[in-house]
């Protein structure tokens, strides 16, 4: 096994499930409630990443987003619309499975770090890949501030004893790309996600794989 490399950091939506339709529906819904207009599904791709909150304000109309009473009321909306339709369309991306089974087989460890917020995030790693074993999964979780500050990441190589380069650090995201440099974990860039790869290079992507089962040449002999 290439020893360089002992554990692999996954973010979630854009990078282990397609979560997209499931919070373009239910983000529409809330919009929709509210009388403000809606987004086609390819538009959340540049809406999520951040945090549902930061989320929920894009989606508002420009006048609306300084509106704290709106983007309140909104959220909490979205939580529970979310929360009913969560399941609907999301899946694992082709691949995913394989590529764990994987990184199991050379016993790799793995743990998941992601903007959704933290009762989401469980809850979706949990139903969607119930048969692999993920050291830590974790949310956004206020106090601790959310990526690309990389405290999370951090705590997490420390709860595994891994010292942080010896992490692969896989996401979607600039902002997966910037947390993975911050913490000093090797940035791996996937392009079946939901931005593109101008932006993961230019966030410090020091690779980028076009399907799954492209990481495991980081663990080649």
């Amino acid at each position: 096994m290439h020893s360089k490399f002992q554990a692999v950091l996954f973010d979630v939506d854009g990078t282990l499930l397609d979560t997209l339709e499931d919070l373009a529906d239910s983000m529409n819904g809330v919009l929709q409630t509210e009388g403000f207009p809606v987004h086609p599904v390819e538009a959340y791709k540049h809406f999520v990443g951040e945090g549902m909150a930061n989320l929920v304000r894009r989606t508002l109309p420009e006048n609306r987003r300084a509106d704290e009473a709106v983007v309140s009321r909104c959220f909490a909306s979205m939580v529970e619309t979310y929360g009913r339709k969560w399941r609907d369309k999301t899946r694992p991306y082709e691949g995913i499975p394989e590529l764990l089974d994987a990184l199991q087989r050379l016993g790799i460890r793995m743990a998941v770090l992601s903007n959704k917020p933290d009762g989401f995030t469980r809850l979706t790693v949990s139903h969607f890949l119930p048969g692999w074993s993920f050291d830590v999964v974790r949310g956004e979780s206020p106090p601790i501030p959310r990526k690309p500050d990389p405290a999370s990441a951090l705590e997490i190589a420390k709860t595994l004893e891994i010292r942080p380069e010896r992490f692969v650090y896989l996401g979607d995201t600039g902002t997966d790309m910037e947390t993975a440099c911050r913490a000093g974990m090797y940035a791996v860039g996937v392009l079946w996600g939901f931005r593109t790869a101008k932006e993961l290079l230019e966030a410090g992507a020091r690779a980028l794989i076009e399907k799954p089962g492209d990481l495991m040449r980081l663990f080649e002999p």
